[in-house]
């Protein structure tokens, strides 16, 4: 609040036209965001949540029509039951008293617990449970709610009397040196597990299962199970089944309280249940877990796997999720290796901390410290079949990936080998792999190929391997049964037609396949293709190019597997011409395309009831004037209707319109852009105007931006509020020449805006983030057409840059040199010219341009060396340059008060340049290192703007 109140002080105070205000960057914490939202199975309920940033969030409840039922502040998350008659959801203390509690040091254990919250949509009615650790309800049946509690805390006991303090002192130390003994022992057990409850959400009688560790409710079954470590002479520790109905309790496998259950699996139905059991209570560094399944019917559970004894000597891994098939009769867990452990008896001083980077190494030393945790829980997946009670290794140490069809119910898997080629994917960027079938009856291995670019789906039944090979720009097929290899868009074009990388183009991506595998839908530009998967012969569906409408298939059944041959089907639709968005349906039978609704608009995708009968869905529409609310509809949208107004502040505020403007690049390429301009606009009047741009952003012609403090972008309706013109221009890349394209591209952009004469030419800004900061730095080299400009996390030196690390992936930016996105097309011994041409710290001498720099000491994206060499270079030149560092900020600020604080000095640096405001004290003095963190410098130099 404190902040807040800063911002009202330091923003301007400007005229307001029309009787709307202008934005102040207070006024950004104002908007909502829709998150979390639900639509019964019934299709008769809605469930969002209304989410400020920072703030806390508040859970609304409303009918199909959208009329309120509940609201409840302070919520987290938020489901329905099944059966569409409860809504449960945990709410939490208010976030300003957690901060107030925070700055009084109050203890992690000791802050406020969730409470959970069970609402009656019938009754109307409110059930509030405290202190939960966390809650689960069942997927496809009603009736529970299962929840853990936290340890409530005992209370303190009442301070000794006069009488007792009087007692002798020898007793007294006695008892002391127990006290403390106990309490060192309670220090070094184990956690004993949680209180877990099993709530009747129609009665409300409870049934609390006792030091839980973990537990699993099944699917469809009313059952579920969990691991306990027992209570001494009460009942014992182990793995049970729970049923629902009865509350009867069974136990499956009996152990000690040490034993632990690091994996528990349950099957869809409740009637096979699974679990990893690590009985070793020793202090050994390699434990040596089995595993256990019980199947209804039987009395106990029975080992089904032991560690190294297996046939394999791997051991069972208790990393790896347990899951089970369709049909229930094969159970898929890990193996693993025998960890890598340290001696234990050498101290740090005896201890070799070196790292060993090797040239020919698969993987780069940086990429395998960020993978080290990874590796040491890789496990290699392996099956157990109830029915023949043996096991199958799919996956092991070479052939490590794996895939399966048909839910585990498939007859193959097929396992991949990316280790040869993992060394070139530093600059190729592109991982294909040697590829094998497994029989997963026999374990029989087959070859399928080596060296496979794309090969890693399998469709729905596990009759096919798919995938697209950029390499030759072919979507394939693989029949798994007979393993012909079947090129199905060989020469023609399914890959992206504006590509322009210096690498092989990406797809169109796919919809899927048609039910039991027998076509196989692919996207090219405009349309969708059905495919036979083993002839290759192929049908165009929507015949969407002729009118430059792009369809794309809508999964509204989000546990859909395959697309219905006989059911219409829900499309979206996007004019690439005028940028409308709508929806559409196919009729499969009838092979038409019908349209449903379009405009002006973008679409989201919706959700959808499971009532098949009242066919009810949400979705959204936005533009750049309307937030995204929710419009409830069947799936005709004959009559769709808004059932949201999450801000409906916005029409008081003076905001913006959104237009497309066309122009021609200097090397003669047709090119679109967004232009933003004052919901006042007074084509008489000159706008000063900020560059905003990354590639290509003109299809996001009728996308909502809401206000915010955005963490590396200017906000465009603030800034359209308080009089400024936005435009926002696509580039299209020449390989080899990015800075040279942005160049071509931009410029005439703004100079055929300039020619239409409401533009002040003296007053023009450019602002970009990453790609955007690099091209900024270029272009500053090349015109002085800019007044000022924000450069965030730029790349000014391309030479340097190439032999960088992305240090959130460990990844060299090689491959982005030569392959992606920074485009040069080649090593800089290979293109030496390229590499200076496009690097503008070659060229710094040239800028006259002011700079705002960007950039945080922990970028994992772009070193942030390269801001620091592009500012030197600057102030060696005594060039007006500002340097922004967030300290411990990745690539963009994302702590709150620094978004804040972004915002205000890149508002006051434009502000400042081009419209001729007071400078900041921060632009004129800086703020010296003794003041960092206590006098921002937000005050202007001449005093108090008003």
């Amino acid at each position: 609040m404190r902040i807040l109140t800063v911002l009202s002080v330091l923003c301007l105070t400007a005229t307001v036209t029309a009787q709307k205000k202008v934005m102040q960057h207070e006024d950004k914490a104002l908007w909502n965001r829709v998150r979390n939202v639900s639509i019964s199975n019934s299709g008769d309920y809605v469930l969002y949540s209304l989410d400020k940033e920072e703030r806390n969030q508040t859970l609304q409840l409303l009918d199909i029509n959208g009329n309120p039922i509940m609201s409840h502040e302070r919520s987290k998350g938020g489901r329905f039951t099944y059966d569409s008659d409860y809504v449960v959801f945990a709410v939490n203390a208010w976030k300003d008293s957690i901060t107030e509690m925070k700055r009084r040091k109050v203890k992690k254990k000791d802050m406020p617990k969730d409470t959970l919250v069970i609402y009656n949509i019938n009754r109307k009615s409110v059930e509030k449970i405290p202190n939960i650790k966390s809650y689960r309800m069942p997927e496809k049946w009603s009736g529970i709610v299962a929840y853990m509690l936290e340890p409530v805390k005992p209370p303190k006991k009442k301070k000794d009397t006069a009488a007792t303090k009087k007692k002798d002192t020898t007793v007294t130390k006695k008892q002391d040196t127990m006290k403390t003994k106990k309490k060192k022992l309670k220090k070094v057990s184990k956690d004993n597990g949680f209180h877990l409850v099993i709530r009747q959400l129609s009665s409300g009688t409870e049934d609390t299962l006792k030091f839980v560790h973990s537990y699993q409710i099944a699917e469809k079954g009313k059952v579920l199970t969990y691991a306990t470590s027992g209570e001494k002479d009460k009942f014992e520790g182990g793995v049970y089944q729970y049923n629902v109905e009865t509350g009867a309790r069974k136990l499956l496998f009996g152990s000690h309280e040490k034993t632990k259950y690091p994996q528990l699996g349950i099957s869809e139905s409740g009637k096979r249940i699974g679990f990893v059991v690590d009985a070793d209570s020793t202090k050994s560094l390699i434990k040596k877990p089995e595993l256990y399944a019980w199947n209804q019917g039987s009395d106990k559970a029975s080992l089904i796997v032991n560690s190294e004894t297996n046939g394999t000597k791997l051991l069972v891994s208790g990393d790896q999720r347990l899951q089970f098939s369709k049909n229930e009769q094969r159970l898929f867990f890990g193996l693993r290796t025998k960890p890598i452990v340290q001696d234990t008896s050498l101290i740090d001083e005896e201890i070799v901390n070196v790292e060993v980077w090797t040239y020919d190494e698969p993987r780069l030393y940086t990429v395998q410290e960020l993978d080290v945790n990874r590796d040491k829980t890789k496990a290699y997946t392996t099956l157990y079949d109830f029915n023949s009670n043996t096991m199958v290794q799919v996956a092991n140490p070479d052939y490590d990936s794996m895939s399966y069809g048909d839910e585990g119910n498939s007859t193959y898997a097929v396992v991949g080998n990316g280790t040869p080629y993992r060394l070139q994917s530093q600059w190729t960027a592109q991982y294909p792999r040697d590829l094998q079938r497994v029989n997963l009856v026999t374990g029989q291995r087959t070859k399928i190929a080596t060296k496979v670019y794309g090969g890693n789906a399998m469709s729905p039944k596990g009759k096919y391997l798919y995938g697209y090979s950029r390499k030759d720009s072919t979507w394939f097929t693989y029949n798994l049964e007979t393993l012909k290899y079947t090129a199905l868009t060989k020469g023609r074009q399914f890959y992206n037609e504006l590509h322009d990388y210096p690498d092989d183009p990406y797809s169109y991506g796919s919809a899927g396949w048609t039910e039991d595998d027998s076509r196989f839908l692919i996207y090219d530009r405009f349309d969708i293709w059905a495919f036979n998967p083993d002839t290759g012969a192929s049908e165009n569906l929507t015949n969407g190019r002729s009118k430059n409408i792009r369809y794309r298939y809508v999964r509204v059944d989000n546990e859909e597997r395959s697309i219905s041959n006989s059911n219409s089907w829900l499309l979206s639709s996007f004019n690439e011409g005028n940028k409308y968005g709508g929806y559409a349906s196919y009729d499969p039978k009838k092979k038409t395309v019908k349209g449903l609704i379009e405009g002006p608009y973008s679409y989201g995708r919706p959700w959808a009831a499971q009532d098949d009968k009242k066919k009810r869905l949400l979705f959204t529409r936005q533009s750049f004037v309307e937030f995204p609310n929710l419009w409830s509809s069947n799936l005709d949208f004959k009559s769709p209707k808004q059932i949201t107004d999450a801000n409906p502040q916005q029409k008081d505020y003076n905001w913006g319109t959104a237009e497309m403007v066309e122009w021609v690049s200097l090397d003669g390429k047709p090119l679109k852009g967004m232009l933003i301009k004052p919901e006042n606009f007074d084509p008489n009047k000159k706008y000063p105007m900020i560059v905003n741009f990354y590639e290509k952003s003109s299809d996001g012609l009728y996308r909502h931006r809401a206000p915010s403090y955005g963490r590396s972008t200017i906000n465009y309706p603030f800034y359209a509020s308080r009089g400024y013109v936005i435009f926002n221009p696509d580039v299209y890349y020449r390989d080899g020449y990015p800075g040279e394209s942005a160049f071509n591209c931009v410029i005439p952009g703004i100079t055929a805006l300039i020619e239409k004469g409401f533009i002040d030419k003296d007053n023009i800004g450019v602002q970009g983030h990453s790609w955007g900061g690099y091209q900024i730095a270029y272009l500053v080299t090349k015109t002085d057409i800019f007044k000022a400009a924000e450069s965030g996390a730029p790349v000014p030196n391309m030479i340097s840059a190439y032999g960088g690390i992305r240090w959130w992936t460990g990844l060299s930016r090689q491959f982005q040199y030569e392959h992606t996105q920074s485009r040069i097309g080649g090593t800089p011994w290979e293109y030496p010219q390229r590499y200076v041409e496009n690097s503008p710290i070659f060229n710094i001498d040239k800028i006259n341009t002011p700079l705002l720099i960007m950039h945080n000491d922990a970028d994992g994206h772009v070193p942030w060396y390269q801001g620091i060499e592009f500012f030197v270079s600057l102030r060696r030149l005594g060039k007006p340059s500002w340097f922004l560092n967030y300290n411990g900020e990745p690539h963009w600020p994302l702590k709150w008060q620094n978004r804040i604080d972004f915002n205000i000095r890149m508002a006051q640096f434009f502000d400042y340049y081009l419209k001729g405001e007071p400078m900041p004290v921060w632009m004129d003095r800086g703020v010296p290192a003794l003041e960092k963190g206590i006098n921002q410098g937000y005050e202007y130099v001449d005093g108090d703007k008003d």
